[in-house]
């Protein structure tokens, strides 16, 4: 199908909304916004004020409203990624040391030391190796001080420095390569199995792509769910998590947290967050039912205080 949709300018936008669809909004605030931030970034927040099957919004859709939502994503994507970060840096770490410690520091120069990547993935993940470090090596410190003083008897720096040149979807292929046991130890420490643990590092790279592009992610449907582990009650009983919402990766990066950062604040600002959005909100995140009531959530509510609209 041919695409025929003509170019508008920001005031044609404008118009568009208010007077075709029915937005209500300052004609001068939405026109500066919509130059700032654009139509089609801002679309994500006001699909769901639309009319079933219909271009047009229901009636009394504000554009403020619209905004809000906008506004408290980008701070929500915020909060995720600061647990994403901790749990990506938690693997880069525990890849590095163990890999080393039973392989050697340059244990992925052999193929049979990544045991589960094919002969085509593994040539794949050096060549990737080679051009993150070759980018790494003109900038980052620690990876010139190691071309400048090894280089010439080292293509490839040890585990500990590339590890840190590596993109995230890298580390989760260094994982998914290595042997059983290395596979296994990392799993265990974590309190899940590997079949749980694979999964999960999906979502976390999935989510940290949506941030790291800003795409709207408060009630995002997850293209690689996390699995939820069968064989643990805390995950059913009383309430069982899903995985087709944020509720369920949230509920992930909690768990995880619990074990990288036991410490942190972070279940307490993205919870404030949380009850500052309206009931109808909250579900479409997830929060739905008893959620309250979940022993993955329930001890940490305790000292929130409640402000939801």
């Amino acid at each position: 199908m041919e695409y025929t949709k003509p170019f508008l300018t920001f005031e044609q936008q404008a118009d568009l909304l208010m007077n075709d669809r029915g937005m209500v909004a300052d004609r001068d605030d939405l026109i500066n916004h919509l130059r700032d931030v654009g139509y089609y970034r801002l679309s994500g927040y006001w699909h769901i004020h639309k009319k079933q099957g219909s271009d047009e919004f229901w009636e009394g859709t504000t554009f403020r409203r619209v905004w809000d939502m906008y506004v408290f994503d980008r701070q929500f994507r915020l909060v995720v990624f600061d647990a994403v970060e901790r749990v990506e840096v938690y693997m880069r770490t525990q890849l590095a040391y163990i890999l080393a410690e039973q392989t050697g520091p340059f244990g992925f120069l052999d193929r049979g030391r990544l045991p589960r990547l094919s002969e085509k993935r593994y040539e794949h993940f050096i060549e990737k190796c080679h051009d993150t470090y070759g980018r790494a090596k003109r900038g980052e410190p620690f990876a010139k001080h190691f071309h400048n003083k090894y280089g010439d008897h080292h293509d490839l720096p040890p585990y500990w420095i590339l590890v840190n040149v590596m993109d995230f979807g890298m580390v989760v292929a260094l994982y998914k390569g290595s042997p059983v046991l290395v596979r296994k130890q990392i799993a265990h420490n974590l309190g899940i199995n590997t079949t749980v643990l694979d999964s999960w590092l999906l979502t976390v790279n999935t989510v940290r792509n949506i941030c790291a592009h800003h795409g709207r992610l408060w009630n995002r449907t997850i293209g690689n769910p996390p699995k939820i582990p069968r064989s643990q009650p805390k995950w059913h009983d009383p309430y069982d998590v899903k995985n087709d919402k944020m509720f369920g990766t949230l509920t992930m990066l909690s768990y995880l947290l619990e074990r990288i950062a036991p410490d942190t604040s972070w279940r307490k600002r993205l919870l404030d967050m949380v009850f500052g959005l309206t009931r109808r909100n909250q579900e479409r995140m997830g929060f739905t039912g008893e959620w309250r009531e979940c022993p993955l959530w329930k001890p940490y509510l305790s000292n929130i205080e409640s402000t939801e609209g």
